[in-house]
């Protein structure tokens, strides 16, 4: 056993043997394929080739590591829904918006579905950081898109009278049910036909 003398000789801030990023990126992996509740925490060690001490170490429990794992996703995967704020017309931020969460949806070489929807679905299982983590991050989707659609009236890109909350709202249920769809067994082609149905349904400026 170690004497407490050799102990406080040991070095300090000893670099962990592992990449942190890249062990987020497998365990963001893992949550979005099998939801919070469908996950272990020896599930997640294994994929992420650490031990359970190491995570706690680095990442937290369980919850901080999904709420990690929700924010990495949404600063790439899900980082559509802030490119689409940059086109020109509402329409084609609209356009913009259902054709990234198709195709974020559908990738061949990751899980089908949205980590974030997944983990709305499982919000009454998490703790209530995890749980306001995802509530700021959904209603910040929506308060980024209402400000838009709000310049867009205002520049009568829009029509007089439209409720720029109300379209928020559409297009956001509108990705998370392609989202939804899509862990179900949906084609990228056949939702991509929804997201176009979607549109067909948007006011003319």
């Amino acid at each position: 056993m170690r004497s407490v003398e050799d102990i406080h000789r040991a070095p300090i801030g000893r670099p962990r043997g592992f990449d942190t990023d890249e062990a987020l990126q497998r365990a963001m992996v893992v949550f979005w394929e099998h939801g919070y509740d469908g996950v272990s925490l020896t599930d997640l060690t294994r994929a992420m080739g650490i031990t359970k001490t190491s995570m706690y170490a680095a990442f937290g429990n369980k919850e901080d590591l999904f709420r990690k794992a929700v924010e990495r996703y949404a600063e790439d995967t899900a980082s559509y829904s802030i490119r689409a704020l940059q086109e020109p017309t509402a329409r084609e931020v609209a356009t913009v918006y259902l054709t990234g969460s198709v195709r974020a949806s559908t990738q061949d070489s990751r899980p089908a579905g949205c980590l974030g929807v997944q983990g709305i679905l499982a919000a009454g299982h998490l703790g209530q950081n995890a749980c306001d983590m995802l509530a700021a991050w959904r209603d910040g989707n929506r308060a980024h898109l209402r400000d838009r659609f709000q310049r867009a009236i205002d520049e009568d890109d829009l029509p007089a009278g439209t409720d720029p909350d109300t379209l928020a709202r559409y297009l956001m249920t509108m990705a998370n049910g392609i989202a939804v769809q899509a862990a179900a067994g949906a084609t990228r082609d056949e939702l991509q036909r929804v997201a176009d149905a979607a549109l067909c349904n948007w006011p003319a400026a």
